[in-house]
């Protein structure tokens, strides 16, 4: 009787020594998708104490100088929330990038966190247009900005068809897609898109890291009012499905 005491006051104190601070992120990975060469990529990232004692951040290291990171300095209180912001320098770095951020804090579970911010630095455009070829220029429009996938296994080629159509006043040509992951592959169903036309752009997803995964796609065209046009890919990535019921939906494979 007297062991079983001991033991449950053990436990109660083990409880309440894990239970002390506890660190929660919101999100620990960011995408930028396509940034243009020059721009500041700013993140923050939103942390919570979800503990009953005081969360100190004590220091918040980048894997590399182009990294520049500012946090919370003050202790955050029980339920209370501070930032982690990481702004990346993209001057002269074109090209993927994929950079950590460690933090490291009084947390009695996850002393220590690792944040990632990922993308890709495209090289600025210094093409000056003018009023009347702006005008003339062909203008994309998708018909979703965000698709899910739902949960899937890691190496698990999923895919999904989006509409592109040509709102412009001359033929819309997609030159390429731009991954920060490099996870996707693309065909579409016409190599020119005339005005008023639309054309099926499938794209195939193949994320790489396990858990919930958002990875930002750039489309890259000739319309010069918006180079850039973004959308959104997720799913959540697991090691094994294993015995999950899976529904095949078009091309794809989703576990329930």
């Amino acid at each position: 009787m007297k062991r079983g005491f001991i033991s449950f006051i053990s436990l109660v104190s083990f409880a309440g020594i894990v239970n002390a601070q506890t660190i929660k992120v919101n999100k620990e990975s960011h995408d930028f998708g396509l940034v243009v060469e020059g721009e500041q990529a700013s993140q923050t990232f939103e942390v919570t104490n979800t503990g009953s004692a005081p969360l100190v951040i004590t220091s918040v290291q980048p894997s590399c100088g182009c990294t520049t990171p500012d946090w919370t300095k003050e202790p955050i209180l029980p339920g209370k929330t501070g930032v982690i912001k990481a702004s990346y320098n993209s001057q002269g770095r074109p090209g993927v990038f994929n950079k950590s951020i460690t933090v490291v804090s009084n947390s009695t579970i996850e002393g220590t966190k690792v944040l990632t911010i990922k993308g890709f630095v495209e090289k600025k455009d210094e093409t000056v247009y003018t009023d009347a070829q702006k005008k003339a220029s062909p203008k994309l429009s998708i018909d979703k900005v965000a698709h899910s996938f739902g949960k899937i296994e890691r190496g698990t080629k999923v895919s999904y068809k989006f509409k592109v159509t040509n709102n412009g006043m001359s033929d819309l040509k997609i030159t390429s897609l731009v991954a920060g992951c490099q996870c996707v592959t693309y065909t579409l169903s016409k190599e020119s898109i005339k005005p008023k036309e639309t054309a099926i752009l499938e794209v195939v997803y193949t994320p790489n890291t396990i858990g919930e995964i958002t990875d930002i796609i750039t489309i890259v065209s000739n319309d010069i009012n918006n180079k850039h046009q973004k959308f959104s890919l997720s799913a959540k990535v697991l090691a094994n499905l294993g015995n999950q019921n899976l529904l095949k939906e078009g091309n794809q494979k989703v576990g329930f």
